[in-house]
């Protein structure tokens, strides 16, 4: 029985939609969680191939092993890895920012991105909500759905004329301040003109995954990739966002660890963990 780590995000919807029907007989079980959870059980045993955080990949290379051709990027806006910000970013120098605690990738870019503008801020981790959060810091940073969403009831409604690659930033939040969003991964393009890797499938160096289980995983996310209209609909109606704007987001990601996107890894190991840049390794699969 392979355990297979799964993370909860409408991101990965394209890899995981058909994957149920793919491993059909095949026998495997689904332990699903927020990317810190997942993190920790693949790092303790708990599951055998897990979708992780890109900097846990970094953290632990000398124990781990990615899968050549998978990852969760993007060369450009995420809209899912945000920081609201009730101040300019240039003036959040000396100021406290609440971070996510489920992701350790997002902080360490978010971090990263505050340095290279020459900005001196304290990360604090916070879970409240975002308009609770708000009332007590001047940025708080979100990932995953619930960063798309409140990104959405920020800046929406957005229109069926709306020129999709010149989506709002800011808007009134309730207390009638204005919330400016940040994409994290537009400014990391902005800074370094390379895809942002988000998160790799990996297992432990001493636990290689089952070569018909990585082929099951690559015709599920040839399936995916063929339907995303299909795919997010589906998310669409869960989250309550329009499907456009589901479609547009998901039409952003890309699912291959490609040449760009290794690149993109190898800029972001060498500015947070540069003794890891040549310790990387992949699956021979």
């Amino acid at each position: 029985m392979t355990r297979l780590g799964i993370i909860k995000y409408t991101n990965v919807a394209p890899l995981l939609h058909h994957l149920e029907p793919a491993l059909t007989g095949f026998p495997v079980e689904f332990v699903r969680g927020v990317p810190t959870e997942i993190n920790a059980a693949l790092l303790e045993g708990g599951v055998d191939l897990a979708n992780i955080s890109v900097f846990e990949f970094l953290e632990h290379g000398n124990t781990l092993r990615a899968l050549p051709d998978f990852s969760v990027s993007v060369l450009g806006s995420v809209y899912s890895v945000n920081l609201f910000h009730t101040v300019p970013w240039n003036e959040l120098e000396g100021r406290t920012i609440a971070v996510t605690t489920q992701s350790a990738t997002s902080v360490k870019l978010l971090e990263t991105l505050l340095k290279l503008d020459g900005i001196n801020a304290k990360l604090e981790r916070a879970s409240e909500n975002l308009e609770t959060l708000l009332e007590t810091y001047p940025a708080v940073l979100l990932i995953g759905d619930d960063a798309l969403v409140q990104w959405y009831r920020l800046c929406g409604p957005i229109s069926e004329t709306t020129q999709m690659f010149r989506l709002p930033d800011k808007g009134q939040f309730l207390s009638g301040q204005t919330v400016q969003v940040t994409d994290l991964a537009e400014s990391w393009y902005g800074h370094t003109g390379m895809p942002f890797v988000f998160a790799v499938w990996a297992s432990r160096a001493d636990n290689p995954p089952p070569t018909e289980l990585i082929l099951a995983m690559r015709n599920s996310r040839r399936w995916g990739v063929g339907h995303l209209a299909e795919i997010a609909e589906l998310e669409a109606a869960r989250l309550k966002l329009p499907v456009r704007i589901v479609q547009h987001y998901l039409w952003n990601f890309r699912y291959h660890l490609e040449a760009p996107d290794r690149a993109g890894l190898a800029k972001f190991a060498a500015l947070v963990k540069p003794e890891m840049v040549e310790k990387l390794r992949y699956w021979d699969i």
